[in-house]
């Protein structure tokens, strides 16, 4: 069947004369038709088009290659004058549609359609059959309407077809995600693969900002060949789709979309705790696409219930929303689960459209991270996700990226009498400069301001190239929290790079000078460095991370303008107050993988013990004026705690295409307070864990 397009078109009103039956209309005529009867004039007319289609009509060779066989529906007219004009047509191939295009482009100028001895236009739709054929059928005129009135005409038989029509329109599966606008899920475990990659010493690629789009990844990266170099079992649909394919997937010219499952499964043991297991339990839908080559959609849903060791679990109820039982760490508010799990749903989506090859912008609610290391002191995806709106910007040397969100402070002094959550707005720029072909330097700026009975999301802060220092000083100092970062990248070669961060909240130059180490000190800094296929070993990476954050620093004194969301940082997950070195290694051979980590820290808690309520800068939400004193100020000052952290992991990627993998690990934590207090005590946790998770995002279990 084929496929005509409802267009609406002018009916011509026609009459007899009862008396004589004679007909007051006749049909185009072209110049050999002139002897012909009135009532083989349109046969004549037919046969015309026709021949004339047959002897001009050159089908394109990559239609012939392909062996396609189908119509081309051609609606025309022809005019007052007796010229011919293409109104519509309809092929799967544009190829086709030029060519018919030119095909009646060289028709003759004719004698048009009178009606009542007057000319008149007339419209016809007319089907050409590819393979090329001398067709003997007549046009239809569609200037007619069937003589019984249940009799549909030929564009209601035509739309009849449209629905089953849909299915011819499918072309085999070409996996464009991997060239699209669509973000590559963030996990550690995951760009490493491709990092040496976009990496390598000349490359003008921007790393800095996450998560990154396939679409700029993919020039130096090559997914489709990965995909296939792992790809096993046989063509049959069951094994196709447990070990290489995506489940539901559907493309055609100008669209595309796939639809898969999410699970996390997992069961554990801790030997801290006084319950049975661990586990996690997450049944959720993915769902990815595009609309055209401009336009593309995500959206992934989860519904979870877990229980986490004791520790994670001890620090979920520890930042808990109010009259909620927990916040589960990077993912959100949860419910109680049974007497001892916690029940949070999560959803996460966007819209991503690049309408010049420069320009990207996203509108969604998820995450977004900004640096090279393991960590990051500008922004994080250690915190739950929050809606945002992100543009990204590529041009020359540089790529610059704003970012803004919305998010929210939950504690009970930030809800107001009608039990709702405080908003508050972040906006970040960051501008990523490849200075040469070794050496990147980025700049950062973030400000954060709440939502008050005389203040929304203000307006100065969407210009996306002004500094928000300015901008805070001009509305006030007590009315943003504005800080600013810089970043540097260096290749040393193609295997081996040193990054490094510097955060500043606020800076007394006087204070510095004085050398004092005054409380008004805040900033930060960190050091890492990435050795690629170390020690000649294909596909091992490893990376070495210092991260130092003097108390203090993100936190305000008004305390809804902590660089928080959710009781969470923004940046570090850790918040302030805390030195921190990081080993990790990550290993994977085909679909085998392995990874190690090991995080050695000092960090500063507050008493909060009745006697000794002060902050002591490593808790973000307090209000830094709470400090015992202003200078003399040193990380880890206050409870005074060391930690341990050591985790190995192996297992297996069951389907490249979703990212599904099994795996088994142990967690050793050594977590040792100078003074145990209601929220801060000593815990020695072996954790052994095994799972099946879809693996979409990073979980932080360094805590």
């Amino acid at each position: 069947m084929k496929k005509f397009v409802i267009i609406s078109f002018l009916f011509i009103q026609y009459s007899f004369l009862a008396q004589t039956n004679f007909l007051y209309e006749k049909p185009p005529t072209f110049s050999e038709c002139d002897n012909v009867d009135l009532e083989m004039l349109q046969s004549c007319f037919d046969n015309k088009i026709f021949t004339h289609i047959f002897n001009t009509f050159n089908v394109p060779e990559t239609v012939t290659s392909e062996n396609y066989k189908g119509d081309v529906v051609v609606l025309f007219e022809v005019d007052k004058e007796g010229s011919f004009r293409v109104i519509y047509v309809d092929a799967v191939y544009e190829s086709l549609k030029e060519e018919a295009k030119r095909v009646f482009d060289e028709l003759p100028k004719i004698k048009p359609a009178t009606y009542n001895g007057n000319p008149t236009f007339k419209q016809y739709s007319i089907p050409i059959k590819i393979p090329l054929v001398n067709q003997a059928v007549t046009t239809q005129d569609l200037s007619k309407s069937p003589a019984n009135p249940n009799e549909l005409t030929a564009l209601e038989k035509a739309s009849k077809t449209e629905y089953d029509s849909v299915n011819k329109k499918l072309t085999p599966y070409s996996r464009k995600e991997y060239k699209s606008q669509l973000n590559i899920p963030f996990t550690h475990s995951y760009y490493s693969r491709f990092d040496r990659s976009i990496n390598l010493v000349g490359t003008n690629s921007h790393t800095a900002s996450k998560p990154y789009v396939y679409e700029d990844v993919s020039r130096y990266y090559d997914f489709k060949a990965e995909k296939d170099s792992l790809k096993k079992g046989s063509d049959s649909f069951v094994s196709r789709k447990l070990w290489n394919e995506r489940l539901v997937r559907v493309e055609a010219k100008h669209y595309w979309f796939a639809i898969d499952p999410i699970f996390d499964f997992e069961v554990g043991k801790d030997t801290d705790a006084s319950f049975g297991t661990t586990y996690n339990n997450t049944r959720g839908v993915n769902i990815q696409g595009g609309l055209g080559k401009k336009f593309n959609f995500y959206a992934s849903v989860f519904e979870s219930q877990g229980r986490f060791p004791e520790y994670y679990n001890q620090y979920a109820e520890s930042i808990k929303a109010v009259d909620e039982a927990g916040i589960v760490p990077g993912r959100g508010i949860a419910k109680r689960f049974n007497t001892d799990a916690f029940d949070y749903p999560v959803a996460e989506a966007y819209l991503s459209y690049t309408p010049v090859s420069f320009f990207n912008v996203q509108f969604g609610h998820g995450k977004n991270f900004i640096g090279d290391g393991y960590r990051s002191l500008f922004v994080s995806d250690v915190a739950s996700p929050s809606p945002f709106l992100k543009l990204n910007t590529t041009f020359w040397k540089i790529k610059y990226t704003n970012t803004w969100m919305w998010l929210k402070d939950v504690r009970p002094s930030a809800t107001d009498i009608n039990g709702a959550y405080l908003s508050k707005y972040m906006a970040t720029h960051f501008l990523s400069w490849n200075a040469t072909k070794r050496l990147n330097i980025g700049f950062f700026e973030s400000v954060i301001w709440a939502k008050t009975a005389n203040r929304g999301f203000d307006i100065n802060y969407i210009n996306p190239i002004i500094f928000y220092r300015a901008i805070e000083f001009e509305t006030g100092q007590d009315s943003g929290n504005a800080i600013m970062g810089l970043s540097a990248k260096y290749k040393i070669n193609d295997n081996i790079n040193v990054y490094g961060q510097f955060i500043l909240d606020e800076f007394s130059l006087s204070d510095v000078s004085a050398g004092n180490k005054s409380w008004k000190n805040k900033n930060g800094y960190q050091l890492g460095i990435k050795y690629y296929n170390a020690f000649k070993l294909k596909n091992l990476m490893l990376q070495a991370e210092y991260n130092r954050v003097r108390p203090y620093t993100y936190s305000h004194n008004t305390t809804f303008l902590n660089y928080g969301h959710n009781n969470q940082s923004m940046a570090h997950l850790w918040g302030a107050n805390f030195s921190e070195f990081i080993l990790i290694g990550r290993y994977h051979y085909k679909r085998w993988f392995g990874n190690a980590k090991l995080v050695v820290g000092e960090r500063g808690f507050d008493f909060n013990d009745g006697s000794d309520d002060f902050s002591y800068g490593g808790d973000i939400y307090r209000n830094y004026n709470e400090r015992p004193y202003d200078t003399g100020v040193v990380i880890g000052q206050g409870n005074n705690t060391t930690t341990f952290f050591g985790n190995l992991q192996a297992g297996y990627v069951i389907n490249p295409a979703t990212n599904l993998r099994i795996f088994a690990d142990v967690t050793f934590r050594d977590f040792n307070p100078e003074a145990q207090t209601v929220s801060t005590f000593k815990s020695n946790t072996v954790w052994f864990n095994f799972g099946i998770r879809t693996d979409l995002f990073n979980w932080y279990f360094d805590l």
